[in-house]
């Protein structure tokens, strides 16, 4: 019986020995994984972390570019109670509307262009060829599209229908129509690559069993197609809001300057307005930490939703 204990307890000892082992090993990667992430933690915190706590406390005072008067938290209270802060806010809540705009079209062609009809190499490259181009020209080529006299009036008169003709960049409602439509056309080359290449990591054997078992294309596209696209979906998803949010000042700086009367004005072309039109720079560091609060939620709830998958 002495005999079995002992034979019973050898190879407790080299066990313990390979588990203590292993776990030296990995606090020494850990160890050193902090280290040689350590310069890059300290470039991102003087490049970044130093500048938002600086915009945060920008914020709080009544800053003229020159000097800096500290007003507190009120400062947010009274760019709440400012009713132009809630009209630039709309204008981004009617620019997140293009979205689903903004991503659909692009399914469509990615999906047809996936089939590889002919020509399809010729037509993916116009369909890319926006993305290669500058918001400055595109914002040029749109006014030459929306203005009064432009294409769509010409193209109104050419059908019978001159009558309806107007400058839709001069009026609120029409002018932020025109500024989404544009939003959503620069968009449609990136997106159209992002599911493209998505759609280029499926196995096609997935649709030769789907269609053995008698399911036709339509059917293999929503029952297959988009359910395996749904990171590409949600990366496409974050990188068009971003988009909304923080890449059109050129193209609205072009087409309506903000206007008419703040009718295209976003947040980022509202920080431009306060803080080099007016000079109040407190308000416009102020204006840009809500932006950022903004981009920050959906930035947390893109993680939560790649969390949930796992």
């Amino acid at each position: 019986m002495t005999a079995n204990l002992l034979e019973r307890s050898e190879p407790v000892t080299p066990r313990r020995s390979v588990l203590s082992k292993a776990r030296s090993l990995k606090a020494s990667r850990g160890r050193s994984g902090i280290l040689l992430l350590m310069p890059a933690a300290l470039v991102v915190g003087t490049l970044i972390a130093i500048p938002i706590i600086q915009a945060i406390y920008y914020s709080m005072t009544a800053w003229n570019g020159i000097t800096a008067t500290w007003v507190g938290p009120s400062n947010y209270l009274t760019l709440f109670r400012n009713p132009t802060f809630w009209r630039v806010l709309e204008n981004n809540g009617l620019l997140l509307l293009a979205v689903p705009v903004a991503i659909f079209v692009p399914l469509v062609i990615a999906a047809l262009i996936n089939e590889k009809p002919f020509g399809w190499r010729v037509f993916r490259s116009l369909i890319f060829l926006p993305t290669a181009i500058s918001w400055v020209v595109i914002g040029m080529v749109a006014v030459r599209v929306f203005a009064n006299p432009g294409a769509i009036d010409n193209l109104l008169s050419l059908v019978g229908l001159g009558f309806l003709r107007s400058d839709f960049l001069a009026n609120p409602g029409t002018a932020i129509v025109a500024v989404a439509a544009t939003f959503v056309w620069s968009m449609v080359g990136t997106n159209t690559i992002i599911f493209l290449t998505g759609m280029a990591t499926i196995d096609p054997t997935i649709y030769e069993g789907a269609a053995i078992d008698g399911a036709g294309r339509i059917t293999s596209f929503i029952y297959l197609t988009l359910p395996l696209l749904k990171r590409y979906f949600q990366f496409s998803f974050v990188l068009t809001v971003i988009t909304a949010f923080t890449a059109l000042f050129s193209l609205i700086f072009i087409m309506t300057g903000g206007g008419p009367n703040y009718g295209t004005t976003t947040l980022e072309f509202f920080i431009y307005q306060q803080a080099f039109s007016q000079g109040a720079f407190g308000t416009g560091a102020m204006i840009g930490v809500v932006l950022f609060a903004l981009l920050f939620g959906i930035s947390v709830i893109q993680l939560r939703l790649l969390r949930g998958e796992h």
